[in-house]
């Protein structure tokens, strides 16, 4: 897989998934040009790999006027764009907690709108054989209670995939990823990453044996920018361990339901 000097668009790319997805295009020779919030994990990176290399760029992609502003900058920097890469998203939590009109529209605006006012803007500077890799979730197809803003965001990433990977066939593969349960511990801040530890329970409760890390993701994420992922178009990868595929009933593995509690 050659990602030597392909001009790769990361967001949230500077904590969590995002960071660890902005690290490895970069180990693989990419150029990347990150947006996050975050100033302080953003500079960090940029001093660690070099600003030739890595353009980081403050701002939240929830407003228009920084999605403008960033993508002009990136084209004017870049000319094109290889890999667009929608990772950014929050929860505002849901109906239990009273997330109200504002705070849930917030979260749409970063999950969902943005990455299509993106995918706008780079439209006609998507050089050939370039990639859109959207960051989905399990949730938006299992939910745990008071999660809609959430889980509405990420429905909304998988539908936009699918939308995204007809209007632009023939120019732009588009696939999402869905994670599970990834401990983005060790991503976060600024800092080497170190391995977090878990219990044995929640290791085992993942057919594939331990909890998720972001290199899981971002390894995904590299394949399917890559030449060698060419046939693959307006899929949603499941990254999960296994867990979406465990069927579990009151009384089996030694678990047992109790409404309104944990067992």
């Amino acid at each position: 897989m050659n990602h030597q000097n392909k001009v790769s668009v990361v967001t949230g790319g500077a904590n969590g998934i995002g960071r660890c997805i902005t690290e490895e295009l970069l180990k693989a020779g990419a150029l990347v040009a990150c947006i996050d919030t975050d100033l302080e994990a953003g500079r960090w990176l940029e001093g660690r790999y070099g600003a030739e290399r890595l353009f980081f760029y403050q701002g939240d992609i929830a407003e228009r006027p920084v999605l403008d502003a960033f993508t002009t900058e990136v084209i004017r920097r870049f000319g094109h764009v290889d890999y667009l890469i929608n990772n950014a998203c929050i929860s505002k939590k849901g109906l239990l907690s009273e997330c109200g009109y504002e705070d849930f529209e917030y979260v749409q605006r970063i999950g969902v709108t943005a990455p299509y006012y993106l995918t706008l803007r780079f439209k006609e500077h998507f050089a050939t054989g370039a990639s859109i890799v959207n960051i989905s979730s399990s949730r938006e197809r299992m939910s745990q209670a008071d999660t809609e803003s959430y889980t509405a965001a990420k429905g909304g990433i998988g539908a936009l995939t699918r939308g995204l990977s007809v209007s632009l066939a023939g120019k732009v593969r588009v696939n999402a990823i869905s994670p599970g349960w990834i401990d983005t511990t060790a991503y976060q801040g600024t800092g080497e990453a170190v391995a977090p530890v878990h219990s044995e329970q929640d290791r085992l409760q993942h057919p594939a044996g331990r909890v998720g890390t972001p290199p899981d993701i971002a390894a995904m994420v590299l394949f399917l920018c890559s030449d060698a992922a060419g046939f693959i178009t307006g899929e949603n990868i499941n990254v999960d361990g296994g867990m979406g595929k465990l069927m579990i009933y009151n009384g089996d593995e030694g678990w047992t339901f109790e409404p309104g509690g944990k067992s």
